[in-house]
């Protein structure tokens, strides 16, 4: 259902082009009664972005890193997040970035690639849509040390957690990261269910 009709942009400005673009938006929404209100909003734009969940079937793993977040750490959360790998997609296809990202961040040449969906992961403030993704892996598909690009800030350790772990790091709050929770329970549901489910 396209709602185009009942969006009238007025004016868009740049309030901050630094490290993404920040802007502040004033237009003219009309509402379920047919009244037309003006608003204004800011959103960001860091550009979209995919994420993968490295999972072995075999041995009930999967890949994780741990990396600082200044956002998060500004937030409070006093420790480097635990996460699934993931990147900007900077103008390439969803799969084709998603495979460079997981190989830069873990080390891990993926073979098989399956979508899962897309999403956008907080609308109200941030324009960015993530693509999900899942792929098996096995010990015998990584091909470096894999740890990120220091020329970009990162400096990420690789983690092999056993799937049970990390749901539990997701009950007891060590993982906090949105993405990597879905990407998770979606991994209960469909890719690694307990026996005990069948």
């Amino acid at each position: 259902m396209s709602i185009a009709d009942r969006v009238r942009v007025d004016d868009v400005t740049v309030l901050s082009d630094d490290w993404y673009v920040l802007r502040k938006a004033s237009f003219a929404y009309r509402r379920s009664d047919g009244t037309w209100q003006d608003q204004t909003r800011e959103s960001y734009d860091r550009g979209d972005g995919a994420a993968m969940l490295l999972y072995d079937p075999d041995r009930r793993t999967v890949i994780l890193v741990r990396q600082f977040r200044y956002p998060a750490f500004a937030n409070g959360h006093d420790d480097l997040m635990i996460e699934v790998p993931a990147g900007l997609l900077d103008a390439a296809a969803p799969e084709e970035r998603i495979r460079a990202e997981v190989e830069e961040e873990t080390g891990y040449r993926v073979r098989d690639v399956a979508f899962l969906w897309d999403a956008f992961m907080s609308p109200g403030a941030v324009t960015e849509r993530l693509f999900f993704f899942a792929g098996r892996y096995d010990p015998a598909d990584r091909i470096d040390a894999g740890g990120g690009k220091a020329g970009e800030g990162e400096d990420i350790e690789v983690l092999e957690v056993p799937f049970d772990a990390a749901m539990a790091m997701i009950a007891d709050g060590r993982i906090r990261d949105a993405k990597t929770i879905m990407l998770l329970q979606h991994a209960a549901l469909h890719l690694l269910p307990s026996e005990a489910r069948g």
